[in-house]
């Protein structure tokens, strides 16, 4: 049997967060790479619709029904519990019922992209048929991006995260790549969408390889749609919660275009494009902290404590320094990136989703730790919370101050989310309040060093005022740490090899 404990080492989740950290990094250097000469390519209205058809890519991840989270958190139960024989009828219960969904979904989008295109968005005319033509081959992706969730969920909780990574990476650099490559021959959008479907379609075909004997007794399990149920029920929650997580993550942009324009979306949405990347580094953190805490809660409480506090610090620790970074120097990214263009339109807007960007990455931990223990409807009510409050603030902000002041509304609305989601995990999990209490102190030294920072007046400011954020989160967030947390700590950092064989191996 697979004991929770087990499931919880540290070698395990340096590992798994090494590896999922690699597959979103390496892509991500070459998107930053090739940002450039896309919005070169497509010019900046097409590169507005552009981000537009990946913000909606990324809303048909929440149609999986939550199945997927749902699918990580049963399947990890079942194996610290020595009952991984139940996986097959499961995995193909789930699948079945989401393949049937995702279809219908995709005929849906179909039919309603030329409403998006014509009454919803300030798409200028000449654009139009291109635009709807695109959207539409993209609306073929939500089937793929559904499978690809659930399948995903699969690996996770078996902790393959080696394995599926080593398999993401190339198919994730021709996700940037491929649209580089085929407006050289054929300057179109559709062309564009063409390829972002084939990149979903071999994610699919490789996770599928990956799980090919749980594949075959999928096959040879008859099939049990009762078994979906208890999947759906929870995963109901959590696809709630993922739909108003989607909708407040893209709303400002969709706002953006309807009351301003669509210079307006590609100033905004790329510094938010930009800060959104951080996001690799919680996911990593979170997609492997989720099997854990979900095969240990019911039986090992002082572990799974241990768990969110030693999780949500390494985040931070991570985090605080991209996140100083983007809050100072935001213009100066945007000018070498982009060009001074670029510059002068989103800078500011950079400086300021900068610091939301560090709450956002933190509230993933808590986010999985909720999943984990069963709560998602805890999530959802909160997010259902913040929509109400949220969007007419967002709103408001953007008629007064303009993009600025939509970068401002979702930095408020990412601390909120954070901190709820702490206070959260407390309530409900008893077990953690100690956990949570021993973060507060490094978390309000890293918040009130960003929130400074976009105020400060010149770069020898902007410097003092990061590295004084930076040493009194360092000193708060060892003095969270247990003794022995922080003997293996320096152990780690005088002999890291030991941490990169423990990440090299299966």
């Amino acid at each position: 049997m697979d004991h929770p404990e087990s499931r919880t080492r540290a070698r395990t989740m340096v590992a798994g967060v090494a590896w999922n950290a690699a597959g979103r990094g390496l892509p991500l250097l070459l998107a930053l790479l090739l940002t450039p000469i896309l919005v070169h390519q497509l010019g900046v209205e097409r590169w507005g619709l552009f981000t537009l058809a990946l913000a909606m890519v990324g809303v048909f991840g929440v149609f999986d029904l939550g199945v997927g989270q749902a699918l990580t958190r049963a399947l990890s139960e079942r194996i610290g519990a020595g009952r991984g024989e139940e996986a097959a009828g499961l995995v193909g219960a789930a699948l079945s019922v989401l393949a049937a969904l995702s279809l219908l979904l995709a005929v849906l989008l179909w039919l309603g992209v030329p409403l998006l295109v014509e009454r919803l968005l300030s798409v200028p005319p000449a654009l139009q048929p291109q635009a709807i033509a695109g959207m539409r081959v993209l609306a073929a992706a939500a089937p793929l991006v559904v499978l690809n969730a659930a399948l995903w969920g699969v690996l996770a909780a078996y902790q393959r995260f080696r394995a599926a990574n080593l398999v993401n990476i190339p198919v994730n650099l021709f996700y940037y790549l491929g649209p580089v490559l085929i407006l050289l021959v054929w300057d179109d959008l559709t062309a564009v969408m063409l390829v972002l479907v084939a990149v979903r379609l071999a994610n699919t075909l490789s996770y599928l390889l990956l799980l090919r004997p749980l594949v075959r007794r999928v096959l040879a399990t008859p099939l049990r749609l009762p078994l979906v149920y208890p999947l759906l029920r929870m995963g109901g929650w959590m696809t709630f919660s993922g739909v108003l997580t989607q909708a407040l993550l893209y709303a400002d942009r969709f706002l953006i275009g309807a009351l301003l324009s669509l210079a307006a979306v590609a100033w905004y949405a790329t510094p938010l494009d930009l800060v959104i990347r951080v996001w690799m580094v919680p996911v990593a953190v979170a997609q492997t902290l989720l099997p854990a805490f979900a095969s240990a809660y019911a039986t090992l409480p002082r572990q799974t404590a241990a768990l969110l506090r030693r999780g949500a610090l390494m985040v931070m620790g991570l985090v605080l320094p991209i996140a100083l970074v983007l809050a100072g120097g935001g213009r100066e990214i945007l000018g070498l990136w982009l060009g001074p263009d670029f510059a002068a339109g989103g800078g500011m807007v950079l400086r300021i989703l900068g610091v939301g960007i560090f709450f956002s990455c933190l509230a993933f931990v808590p986010g999985a730790f909720l999943d984990a223990i069963g709560r998602p409807d805890a999530t959802a009510r909160f997010a259902l919370l913040q929509a109400v409050l949220y969007l007419p603030l967002a709103a408001l902000l953007l008629l007064w101050q303009g993009i600025e002041g939509a970068a401002v509304a979702w930095t408020l609305r990412c601390a909120a989310d954070c901190l709820g989601k702490l206070w959260l995990a407390a309530r409900l999990y008893p077990d953690a309040a100690g956990a949570v209490r021993r973060l507060r102190p490094p978390l309000a030294a890293a918040g009130i060093g960003l929130a400074v920072m976009p105020a400060m007046p010149g770069h020898a400011a902007m410097l003092a005022a990061g590295l004084a954020a930076l040493l009194a989160f360092a000193w708060l967030a060892l003095q969270a740490l247990e003794s022995a947390e922080r003997g293996m700590l320096r152990g780690a950092l005088r002999h890291p090899g030991g941490l990169l064989r423990a990440a090299g191996r299966p």
